[in-house]
């Protein structure tokens, strides 16, 4: 089969099409003939060498995946030959999602929502679920809650603006100016502009934060929760420092490192069906067009998600 593959650390470059044993599903595993895979920040993390999770080259790159069906070793009862399904499987270990075929444990994967094509199916799996995941799991986001998103156009700020809003919260998302009506079509009932003002001025009575941008955001959340309100964060989930700031000004602190999770999905999907989530793909390439892809989401500029057609 062709998967993107690569054979030392760099940039996007490194990236190449080869040929490569197609997998063989073991007990409790489908074989799924991938028609979409999205691409995320930790892609090109891994690629570039930076956050090294899955050892050194060569490897292929990939979590999110959208196809159908191919193979179903007998004692597996989820899913048939032809059923359409999409996931993020093994994360953090390596699924191998850049190639025309995966092997997946059958209860990390779900039907893949009916108002979704492939393309669009597959930007929502490892985004979805951390913005699930934090909003729903951990904070237990309510009708009447007060919610910020860090990074609301991003490819998790955008589901989890819609997430939090489908809860019943008041939602405040920071986004750049550029992409304000894009946020605000989301759902958003406040979107600050980051660039132009100081959040902690702007914004403040919040009971949940979700950061996904790291750095002195996470300080910055601190100051704009209320008493008792939770800092969520997706990226400085280990730094002792920030959870011993937070819980010492009266607040909680959670970080948060995204599970596979059939029943996530199935939460998901339901939201898509019921017309209360969507997820919105920029940039649609080829498989071949991998180094691109990586190009675009290092640019930091993409509205929503990078998806890969297989």
């Amino acid at each position: 089969m062709r998967a993107v593959t690569q054979d030392s650390f760099g940039d996007p470059s490194v990236l190449h099409i080869a040929d490569v044993p197609k997998p063989t599903p073991i007990p409790s595993e489908v074989l799924v003939r991938v028609h979409a895979t999205g691409i995320n920040p930790v892609d090109a993390m891994v690629r570039s060498g930076i956050f090294p999770m899955l050892g050194r080259p060569p490897f292929i790159l990939g979590w999110d995946i959208s196809g159908v069906v191919e193979e179903v070793v007998p004692g597996v009862t989820r899913f048939e030959v032809g059923d359409e399904v999409y996931g993020m499987p093994f994360f953090p270990r390596a699924a191998n999602g850049y190639a025309e075929y995966v092997a997946v444990p059958s209860r990390q994967l779900a039907r893949k929502p009916a108002k979704l094509d492939h393309t669009h199916a597959a930007a929502l799996p490892l985004a979805g679920l951390t913005a699930y995941q934090a909003l729903a799991d951990a904070a237990d986001v309510g009708p009447g809650d007060r919610v910020l998103i860090h990074a609301g156009g991003g490819g998790v700020g955008h589901l989890a603006v819609q997430i939090a809003k489908a809860r019943g919260a008041h939602v405040v998302a920071t986004a750049s100016a550029v992409k304000r009506d894009f946020v605000r079509g989301l759902g958003a009932d406040e979107v600050v502009d980051y660039r132009a003002v100081d959040i902690t001025r702007a914004i403040g009575d919040m009971d949940v934060v979700l950061d996904t941008v790291g750095g002195p955001v996470g300080r910055q959340s601190i100051e704009v929760l209320r008493p008792g309100g939770l800092l969520l964060t997706i990226v400085d989930r280990t730094d002792a420092d920030l959870r011993a700031a937070t819980i010492d000004a009266g607040r909680r602190f959670a970080g948060l490192t995204v599970e596979p999770d059939h029943v996530g999905l199935e939460a998901l999907a339901e939201l898509v069906d019921a017309g209360k989530l969507r997820s919105y793909v920029e940039h649609a390439l080829p498989l071949e067009d991998a180094a691109k892809a990586h190009e675009l989401i290092e640019s930091g500029s993409t509205r929503g998600k990078i998806v890969l057609t297989v």
